[in-house]
């Protein structure tokens, strides 16, 4: 589980994360795995900071897949552009990399199984298993300390001068908390392209 934020104010855009990496009541702390829930492409719209929740075989499979994408293809300036990447993508994951898609008979579309945050000089944005893309305004969080992170940012965002001040406020929260969460702290930032 984790603790992943992004955050836009002020002309910037940070996303943020914990490193902390569990396998069922095992914590794997950094200090024994070098382990980054985020990773950066170079994209039309700019670097693109991708970070993610969910499980650990999710990390490699994501970065490999969006690396080995013609650069064309990896458009992330839009909430129509990145479900485009994502659902040409689905079907790599699911050919190349033998991703599970059932998670309930009742669902309306295959699973791609993942959350994950966006931050880019186009915004700020998340995507969920089915595709569903958001473009906050303000900040989001995702991942087992979510609800904390949420509540620090809320308190931090009329305050706070920067979207770096608010997205570290959140991961710390997240990490005092959150049993599955523990720094350091990643956290990178990116100016907008214009801040509306």
């Amino acid at each position: 589980m984790t603790t992943v934020v992004v955050v836009r104010k002020n002309g910037q855009v940070a996303l943020a994360a914990d490193t902390l990496v569990t396998f069922g009541d095992t914590r794997l702390k950094h200090r024994f795995e070098d382990n980054s829930k985020i990773f950066s492409l170079d994209t039309p719209a700019g670097t693109t900071y991708v970070g993610m929740a969910g499980t650990v075989a999710h990390f490699p499979v994501l970065r490999k897949s969006l690396a080995a994408m013609a650069p064309e293809q990896r458009l992330f300036g839009s909430k129509d552009e990145i479900f485009d990447t994502f659902s040409r993508l689905h079907a790599v994951l699911k050919d190349n990399f033998f991703l599970q898609t059932k998670e309930d008979d009742n669902d309306p579309y295959e699973s791609s199984q993942f959350s994950v945050l966006l931050a880019n000089p186009a915004g700020i944005f998340g995507l969920y298993s089915y595709r569903e893309v958001f473009e906050f305004k303000e900040f989001w969080g995702i991942g087992s300390g979510r609800s904390f992170a949420l509540g620090a940012m809320h308190a931090a965002y009329g305050k706070a001068k920067t979207a770096r001040e608010i997205a570290q406020a959140g991961v710390d929260a997240g990490c005092e908390f959150d049993r599955n969460s523990e720094g350091p702290v990643n956290l990178f930032t990116l100016k907008l392209k214009a801040d509306t």
